[in-house]
C-alpha cells in the first residue's frame, strides 16, 4: 500500500492506493485555516507563518500515525507552489505563502524513515492523465486545469516537462495584453478563471452561495441566456488559449480539467468558440484535438502516486 495525501486550499485529502492506481480508502479533513500573506508577497515576515506551518505539519502527522504504518510502502504527496522534485523544497507555496522555502519531505522522512515524493498539485493532474487518464495514448500533450486560474502541465515525449525554473505548464501567469502606455498586464489566470465564471453567474442569478457550481450549471444547461452570455466568453477566452497552446507546442491533445471538466457542455462550447474564431480569422491553420480529463477531483491523488514511481526509479 501507499498513502498519498493531496494538500488543497479546503481540504486535505488523503487515500490508500496500490500499485496498478487502485483506490482501496479515502478520507479528507479540513485543512487548517490560514489568512497568510506572507513574505513571498510582502516582503515582509508573516507573524502567524510559524504557527501555521506548525498547525499544517501537525495535521499532515496526524494523517499518516493514523495508518498502519508497517504496511505503507511509502508517502506520495502534491501541494500547491513550485517544487523542486529534487530536494522537495518548496517556493512560494500557492495559497500556503508560509510554505515558502520549507521542506515538507524532508521533515516527513525524517520523522516516518519512509520513502516521500511530493509534486505541484496541477503537475500532478496531468501525470494522472498521463498515466490512467484521457492522454495515455499520445507521446505529446497540453493539460489545463481550470480553477481560480489556471494550472496543469506539459507532456512532452510522455514526460512531465518543468522548465528551467520549474514553471513549464503555470499558464495562469501568461500574459494575453500588456497596455504600451502603463506596461500593465492582462493575464490568463484570471480571464480564465472558472471560479470567477461561476462567482459572476451566481451574482447574477442571486443565488446564496457564489460557490455553487452545480446550480450554476443548472442555469447553463437549461440554456438560461444571461447564464449563458457569461459562460460562453468564459468559453471564448479558453479557445483562445488552447489555439495558443496549439501553436506553441503542437501537442496532439490537449486535456482540460478542473471540477468545470465534469459537465460535457464545457468542451462543446470550447470547440465551438474555437471554430468561430478559426473563421472569423482565416490566419488559423490548425484544428487542435480537445478532450475533458478523466479525472476530475481525485486526479492530484493518482498523479502524486504515479510521480512516486517515476521518482523512485530514477532514484
Amino acid at each position: 500500500m501507499y498513502l498519498v495525501i493531496d494538500i488543497g486550499g479546503t481540504f486535505i485529502k488523503h487515500a490508500l492506493m496500490d500499485a496498478a492506481g487502485k483506490m482501496i480508502e479515502k478520507s479528507k479533513v479540513p485543512t487548517p485555516k490560514t489568512n497568510a500573506i506572507g513574505r513571498v508577497l510582502t516582503g515582509e515576515e508573516n507573524p502567524d507563518a510559524k504557527k501555521q506551518l506548525e498547525e499544517l505539519i501537525n495535521t499532515l502527522f496526524s494523517i499518516i500515525d493514523n495508518q498502519d504504518l508497517a504496511n505503507i510502502k511509502g508517502i506520495a504527496m502534491s501541494c500547491p507552489g513550485t517544487i523542486d522534485v529534487e530536494s522537495g523544497v518548496i517556493y512560494n507555496g500557492g495559497s500556503f505563502p508560509f510554505l515558502h522555502e520549507v521542506n515538507v519531505v524532508e521533515i516527513i522522512r525524517n520523522r516516518y524513515a519512509k520513502d516521500v515524493f511530493m509534486e505541484n498539485d496541477g503537475k500532478c493532474a496531468a501525470l494522472a492523465e498521463l498515466w490512467l487518464g484521457s492522454v495515455k495514448d499520445v507521446d505529446d500533450s497540453v493539460i489545463l486545469v481550470l480553477g481560480s486560474g489556471v494550472g496543469g502541465g506539459i507532456i512532452l515525449d510522455r514526460k512531465l516537462h518543468r522548465g528551467v525554473n520549474l514553471s513549464a505548464g503555470e499558464v495562469s501567469y501568461v500574459m494575453s495584453e500588456v497596455n504600451p502606455a502603463t506596461k500593465e498586464a492582462r493575464f490568463v489566470g484570471l480571464e480564465c478563471s472558472a471560479v470567477e465564471m461561476v462567482k459572476q453567474i451566481a451574482e447574477l442569478k442571486q443565488l446564496e452561495d457564489h460557490t455553487d457550481g452545480l446550480a450554476v450549471f443548472e442555469y447553463i444547461n437549461n440554456g438560461d441566456e444571461e447564464a449563458m452570455a457569461i459562460f460562453d466568453d468564459f468559453c471564448t477566452q479558453i479557445a483562445a488559449l488552447v489555439l495558443n497552446m496549439q501553436y506553441i507546442l503542437d501537442p496532439e491533445k490537449i486535456a482540460i480539467g478542473g471540477g468545470v471538466s465534469a459537465q460535457p457542455i464545457l468542451v462543446e462550447r470550447i470547440q465551438r468558440a474555437m471554430d468561430e474564431i478559426i473563421e472569423t480569422n482565416p490566419l488559423h491553420n490548425v484544428q487542435p484535438n480537445v478532450v475533458a480529463c478523466h479525472f476530475q477531483n481525485d486526479a492530484n491523488l493518482y498523479g502524486a502516486l504515479y510521480h512516486f514511481f517515476t521518482s523512485k526509479e530514477n532514484k
